[in-house]
């Protein structure tokens, strides 16, 4: 049976996948946290690193070093769900996946997942004449904006586009600059922040007198949760190497 422990376990989806956890008979050697120790007793990143099989990471940026430190050392495989990445924090992974597996997503839903296959599918037929709008809505609490599966989406759409490294080229998020005039080929990202809002995403390619929309709810965290113990359980005993849900679910 794959063990596994909880970086970021005081947090939302930290406490998601404990309790999907115990609910599916999986088991947790601990959870931690920047205060240290939530359940199972280890200290801190390196303890729990040593007392399981894979690491599942919801915490923050700011952890992430330490986090895949902690999961080299130990030759730990590491699944990282924390959102809000820059270019730098995606290098971290690259060196850290020449040393042990290590899964990063922003998205663990499964319908997110075949979400990103149609959106790339999509914007490869429709081409740059149709313009690509991404709304995104979350909790009060979130703080990074775009959400990180919008940005996953963007990039779906870039590669279906014909940009090899899926970079969201000449995206604007609208919430920081307002309505401007849009750029042919540009996707543009809308963020809307309030109540209780587990994860909702909308797609829209925009045409001449017609619209398609391709969307996802996200009605409990459970899907995450359900989604990151599938991942962790996949990623144990793979060789070193960068993965992705794609990997995991044959995409």
């Amino acid at each position: 049976m794959t063990t596994i422990g909880i970086l970021g376990a005081a947090g939302r989806m930290g406490r998601a996948i404990a309790s999907v956890a115990e609910a599916q008979g999986i088991s947790v050697a601990g959870g931690v946290d920047r205060e240290g120790a939530v359940f199972g007793g280890q200290a801190d990143a390196a303890a729990l690193a040593e007392a399981c099989d894979v690491l599942i990471d919801f915490s923050v940026p700011a952890a992430l070093s330490a986090n895949l430190d902690a999961a080299r050392a130990a030759g730990t495989p590491i699944v990282v769900g924390t959102t809000g990445l820059e270019p730098e924090h995606h290098a971290l992974i690259d060196a850290a996946a020449r040393d042990v597996a290590v899964l990063q997503t922003a998205n663990t839903s499964l319908g997110v997942n075949i979400l990103k296959a149609l959106v790339e599918q999509a914007a490869a037929k429709l081409g740059p004449d149709w313009d690509i709008e991404i709304v995104e809505m979350h909790h009060r609490n979130k703080l990074d904006a775009p959400s990180g599966t919008a940005l996953l989406l963007g990039a779906a759409a870039n590669r279906g586009r014909g940009a090899e490294d899926g970079s969201s080229l000449n995206r604007l998020d609208r919430m920081e600059a307002g309505l401007v005039k849009r750029e042919e080929g540009g996707i543009y990202y809308s963020s809307l922040r309030g109540g209780s809002v587990a994860g909702d995403h909308m797609v829209v390619f925009a045409g001449d007198d017609e619209r398609i929309e391709l969307g996802h709810r996200a009605e409990n965290r459970t899907i995450f949760a359900r989604g990151a113990l599938k991942a962790a359980q996949w990623l144990a005993g793979k060789p070193a190497g960068r993965y992705a849900m794609n990997d995991v679910l044959g995409l």
